[in-house]
């Protein structure tokens, strides 16, 4: 399997459109009497980099310096999305425009679904990109000095609107340019190495209708890339994996998502670790492969999150089940995103309908979830002889792979109380008949400020009464 090489020489810069992505998250347990839609109460208010932004955060996730050069609104939400870009690591080069609203989503969500997004912009108004003489973007061709990739990420709300002179002055400087664009004619990018369109992209640059056939998709894509003028086209086409095409061929590789839960940012995922791995001194062919795992990783968490160097090397990550010492170091880096965590326990003995309402409910009340089990001997121990009924590695892996758990870890205590303070998490949750004050760990949680929850489990789900049935012969 391929593997990221270490980034911490490397230098990326990006320009384009940034914007910020608001969630608002809560549990919707109602219609509303007013119309036929959802009643949410909001838990939680979540901001994250979006756009170019994302693609900036997710070069320094993977271990890269990254300059970021994009427009903003000399508003709060300007103001709270540069603030998040220092935060994650980013070089922020920020223009402010008095009279331009900071372009903001705001999605509302429950249970990791979304029910709602609400754009925030103004009409698309060009953002002069001057290479010379005036503004930050004379520092942009300075900066180019010392780069190794210029990232393009066109969203098509301005700053993008004329780039022939960024692509220009990359090329003087042997700076390899990757491109996502959202709109065309591509040659707009002529001198770039990659564009990486998704397929509804490439489908309109390309003629529009629809593609008949595999070879229709071929020429097409071989005529697009030649009429461009860049060296290869990384097409990203969804539950098909991804396709690039060369002058010397083609390359598919299968979509590698157990699940795909949420697609927003997806390609600002592929984007950064493709320019970050061919800024590394990898082959094309292995960053392409590299990107298409990152995309898979993307497409499995909830919102626009980054995929670190982590989740792309660390051993075990491939399945969710991760050790202890690399969750903590996984927690820390969540949480210096802002991300909310949420921590659950259990046994897990014998998973029925029950526990996956329980922990889909569960995730929903933050960014990441984590699902701490007893191992062997603690079940056997709280549980009696012959129990448990399935082994600690196959109980992990069969909860990592349900939608909205993150991470699965082991602990052998008979209760998590000292995993919980290693944690902190800002949420403890159990499901149940628990009280709150009865919760292993609770005061704890508490007393480092953060909250404990008890969730109800569906009436007549249990282990011990689906266990009786399946000794009745009547599961």
């Amino acid at each position: 399997m391929v593997a990221l090489p270490d980034l911490s020489a490397v230098h990326v810069v990006v320009c384009g459109d940034v914007m910020l992505d608001r969630y608002f998250t809560g549990a919707a347990g109602r219609i509303s009497p007013e119309a036929p839609v959802p009643v949410v109460r909001v838990d939680a208010e979540v901001l994250r980099p979006g756009g170019a932004a994302n693609v900036a955060a997710g070069i320094v996730a993977l271990g890269a310096r990254c300059t970021l050069f994009g427009a903003v609104g000399d508003d709060a939400d300007g103001l709270q999305l540069e603030q998040l870009l220092l935060d994650a690591g980013v070089d922020c080069r920020l223009q402010r425009y008095p009279r331009r609203r900071t372009v903001t989503k705001l999605r509302v969500t429950s249970r990791g679904q979304q029910l709602l997004r609400l754009d925030f912009e103004d009409d698309p108004v060009p953002v002069p990109v001057p290479v010379s003489a005036i503004g930050p973007h004379r520092a942009l061709a300075d900066v180019l000095s010392s780069a190794h990739a210029l990232v393009l990420s066109d969203y098509a709300k301005g700053m993008l609107a004329d780039p022939a002179g960024l692509v220009a002055e990359a090329r003087t400087r042997h700076v390899p340019v990757i491109v996502d664009p959202k709109r065309g004619p591509f040659a707009r990018f002529r001198g770039a190495q990659v564009l990486t369109p998704n397929l509804h992209e490439f489908v309109a640059a390309s003629g529009g209708g629809t593609i008949a056939d595999d070879a229709d998709l071929a020429a097409r894509a071989r005529s697009l890339r030649e009429a461009a003028g860049v060296e290869a086209l990384l097409l990203t086409r969804g539950a098909a994996g991804m396709s690039l095409f060369t002058e010397d061929g083609r390359l598919d590789l299968p979509a590698e998502a157990r699940e795909v839960f949420d697609v927003t940012g997806a390609g600002d995922t592929v984007a950064a670790v493709l320019a970050a791995a061919l800024a590394g001194g990898m082959s094309l062919e292995s960053a392409v492969e590299l990107s298409n795992r990152a995309a898979g990783i993307a497409v499995a968490q909830t919102g626009t999150r980054p995929v670190t160097f982590h989740d792309l090397t660390a051993s075990g990550l491939a399945d969710g089940v991760i050790a202890q010492d690399a969750l903590v170091a996984r927690v820390a880096e969540a949480r210096a995103r802002g991300e909310r965590i949420v921590f659950t326990n259990g046994c897990f003995d014998l998973l029925h309908a029950g526990h996956v309402s329980y922990l889909q409910e569960a995730a929903g009340l933050g960014e990441r979830l984590i699902v701490a089990i007893n191992g062997d001997a603690s079940v056997k121990r709280l549980k009696g002889e012959g129990r448990p009924y399935a082994k600690a590695t196959d109980r992990a892996r069969v909860l990592a792979g349900l939608r909205g758990v993150d991470w699965v870890t082991v602990f052998e205590d008979d209760t998590p109380e000292a995993l919980i303070e290693r944690l902190a998490p800002d949420v403890l949750v159990k499901g149940g008949d628990y009280r709150i004050d009865g919760v292993v760990g609770g005061a704890l949680v508490r007393r480092l400020g953060g909250e404990v929850r008890v969730l109800g489990l569906q009436p007549g789900r249990s282990t011990t009464a689906l266990a009786a049935r399946v000794r009745e012969g009547d599961a």
